[in-house]
């Protein structure tokens, strides 16, 4: 029945929102960093995009805050492929959006927190977003939707987490 509630939610929202999609910002944890120099190599390709305003770096926690400009059409995709391209893999992807992102791509919600905020904030718990552990337990907990096993990387399952 869950299931059947958050397929025609997003159906609804699909439908009804026709605004400007974009991402705001992004919060990517990484793995795999040992050294500054590691930090670099990711800094340097976040920020080689376009659409990218500034890239925040916190070496204690392995995290780059990205902002974007206004107007972008990125995909948590892209913040993936910069990541690996630099040689390290995400442990963590939170987005800041616009809502109607979330009806103008292929994202698929796996709870049911709703927002009526003019920014919503949401993680990507895919495969290559989350670690392989953190992957594994949530395998076990999203069995129920049948896409979450499938790994279409156009298609990306979300937590809502404001």
């Amino acid at each position: 029945m869950k299931k059947v509630y958050i397929m025609i939610a997003s159906i609804v929202l699909m439908f009804s929102i026709k605004s400007n999609a974009q991402i705001v910002k992004a919060e990517i944890r990484a793995t795999g960093l040992t050294c500054s120099m590691c930090s670099n190599a990711i800094n340097k390709q976040l920020k080689s995009m376009p659409e990218v305003i500034n890239v925040e770096t916190d070496l204690n926690t392995n995290t780059f805050t990205v902002t974007l400009k206004e107007g972008n059409g990125l995909s948590p995709k892209v913040f993936k492929e910069k990541v690996e391209k630099a040689g390290f893999f995400i442990g963590s992807l939170v987005v800041t959006a616009k809502p109607e992102t979330i009806a103008k791509n292929t994202y698929i919600l796996v709870n049911d927190k709703k927002s009526n905020a003019s920014e919503v904030q949401f993680q990507v718990v895919d495969k290559g977003y989350v670690t392989e552990k953190e992957f594994k337990k949530l395998s076990k907990s999203y069995k129920n939707i049948e896409t979450y096993a499938s790994n279409n990387e156009e298609d990306f399952h979300i937590k809502m987490i404001n």
